[in-house]
């Protein structure tokens, strides 16, 4: 210990002052670097992201939105409300897709399907009757 402090007396007595200022440059210099790193908004863009389901949740960590592909090669999109009821589902096989948008009661509102079979759009008013298009 006190031939550290000798050797801490030994370079104060030739640069005391240079010796203060270079500590109080770096403590700022470090000081500002971590300011500026924690401060940078980290925006990372990708150009791709490769994964089987995707889920969007809200700030309450309720799923919001859900993207699914499954084995059969169908892709269903789910929108829920705040509740986590479905809302809207959208799906796509081989087979063709569908378009569902649900009313407040969970039914179906607007029921589109586009098959190899045939288009059909089949609307449900508020009494339950369905109009076909």
């Amino acid at each position: 210990m006190k031939e550290k402090q000798k050797l801490t007396d030994y370079i104060l007595t030739f640069f005391p002052m240079k010796t203060q200022r270079f500590m109080l440059f770096m403590c700022l210099l470090n000081a500002g670097l971590l300011f500026f790193l924690a401060a940078k908004p980290r925006h990372e863009v990708y150009e791709k992201i490769t994964v089987r389901a995707f889920e969007l949740v809200d700030k309450k960590g309720v799923a919001r939105v859900s993207i699914q592909s499954y084995d059969d090669g169908e892709v269903v999109l789910r929108m829920k409300d705040a509740k986590g009821t479905i809302r809207l589902k959208m799906g796509a096989s081989e087979d063709g897709s569908g378009l569902v948008l649900l009313n407040d009661a969970t039914e179906p509102g607007i029921h589109a399907l586009a098959q190899k079979k045939g288009t059909s759009i089949t609307m449900t008013d508020k009494d339950g009757k369905k109009k076909a298009l």
